[in-house]
């Protein structure tokens, strides 16, 4: 009997949010295009047109129609970028107006953010009906265990791939790109290797020759600052990363992330895939196009304030959770970062109370500068019908307490009877 090798595979949808804008308007395709900014009115303006054009398709609107990045006023962020405009040296959470002195020419449309959940779940729906082991990591990316699925182990996991690629582009009319390797660690860095529409195939024996020569940045959980301290000890790839002793890594990152990085250099990653996965919390925010003051712009802070709380509740009501804490979020015009925390006697999932715990969290935090973001956070979750037998549970308790108490009552006042005294 062949023995299986465990074969994990990490899809990335390619350029997720610019691709869905090029199946809206196929002729940006190849051009430089940004996703980021304001707020979705720009397909309204392009149908617009000018004098005689009424009523045109998307598909026919002219390149000289659409807004340049080069006009753009604000302090957005990139979502993301086509592979055109990443040339440029254009990339994702990079400042809009930055961007537009790279690639001054490319084409900026902002996010549509309901067309982007649902293509989200066409794509996750199309892996799962060919490989039911996924793991959700966000809008655009999943891990697979491929290692028991029909030709998950033919060519490393290669024909499994190219299926489901197939199939997510006949569903969706968007590409991905895959990566399959024997963990979550590697599966991840492998599906960078080929994109856009790649699939990368890495065994053990591969660590020294394609994963080693990568810098330190490319593993998935050190960050910017590690990195740069990593750079300080003369550690720039991850092959030196794994030449280090771990007692080494441990005295300059501490016990556990030192021995974290030690693990990981040598790509050893024994995380499962895990199918279904419980939230911390979940969040709704928003940053301004402007600058706004607590005071003088009290009543739009105020509107927008009571739509995320709302936008929060429905959130926690259609994905079925409650809440027992809810805090704020703020960042103020120096960027600094202000969160309170309010933790309610109830778990709940109604917008009033939220908006009413988020206000008294706001009466906790300084609010003489001008503010750039506002969020509101629900965290303490638990699954409504977890929630609904808690109280049906604390309710058949107080019940119970109060029959036995009508009962001892009952009791003492026979006993005061039977001995003549008076109650």
């Amino acid at each position: 009997m062949t023995t299986r090798l465990r074969r994990i595979a990490h899809l990335d949808m390619d350029a997720f949010f610019a691709s869905i804008e090029l199946l809206r308007y196929p002729q940006l395709k190849g051009l430089p295009v940004v996703i980021g900014g304001g707020r979705r009115t720009v397909d309204d303006a392009l149908l617009a047109g000018g004098p005689g054009q009424p009523g045109r398709a998307l598909r026919f609107i002219p390149l000289t129609d659409f807004p340049l990045l080069k006009n753009y006023v604000g302090r957005g962020v990139i979502t993301t970028a086509t592979y055109a405009a990443r040339q440029f040296g254009v990339g994702s959470a990079m400042g809009m107006m930055k961007a537009a002195k790279l690639c001054p020419q490319a084409i900026v449309l902002p996010v549509d953010f309901e067309a982007v959940r649902k293509y989200a779940r066409l794509f996750k729906s199309t892996v799962t009906e060919i490989a039911p082991l996924m793991e959700d990591r966000g809008i655009d990316e999943v891990y697979i265990d491929f290692t028991d699925v029909p030709g998950g182990q033919r060519g490393g996991g290669r024909v499994l791939a190219r299926l489901i690629q197939k199939a997510i582009f006949e569903a969706t009319g968007l590409t991905c790109s895959v990566g399959v390797a024997p963990n979550k660690l590697l599966a991840k860095m492998a599906s960078e290797f080929n994109k856009p529409h790649g699939i990368s195939i890495v065994y053990e024996a591969d660590l020294q020759t394609l994963v080693w020569p990568l810098k330190c940045r490319k593993i998935n959980g050190i960050g910017p600052k590690a990195d740069e301290k990593l750079a300080r000890l003369g550690i720039q790839t991850i092959g030196e990363l794994a030449a280090q002793e771990k007692a080494f890594l441990v005295a300059h990152f501490g016990k556990a992330t030192g021995a974290w990085m030690h693990e990981v250099a040598w790509g050893r990653d024994n995380r499962p895939v895990v199918t279904e996965s419980e939230p911390v919390s979940m969040s709704r925010e928003t940053t301004f196009d402007r600058d706004l003051h607590a005071v003088r712009d009290k009543a739009a802070l105020g509107v927008i304030f009571t739509g995320l709380c709302n936008k929060l509740a429905e959130d926690l009501q259609r994905k079925g959770y409650a809440a027992k804490t809810i805090g704020i979020k703020l960042r103020y015009d120096d960027f600094k970062i202000a969160t309170r925390d309010q933790t309610c006697e109830d778990f709940t999932a109604d917008g009033r109370l939220i908006r009413q715990l988020a206000g008294q969290c706001l009466k906790r935090v300084p609010l003489d500068k001008k503010l750039r973001l506002l969020g509101v956070r629900a965290s303490g979750l638990v699954k409504a019908t977890e929630f609904e037998k808690l109280q049906n549970s604390a309710q058949e308790r107080l019940f119970r307490q109060q029959a036995l108490g009508l009962h001892a009552m009952e009791t003492i006042a026979k006993t005061n009877h039977s001995s003549g005294q008076l109650f």
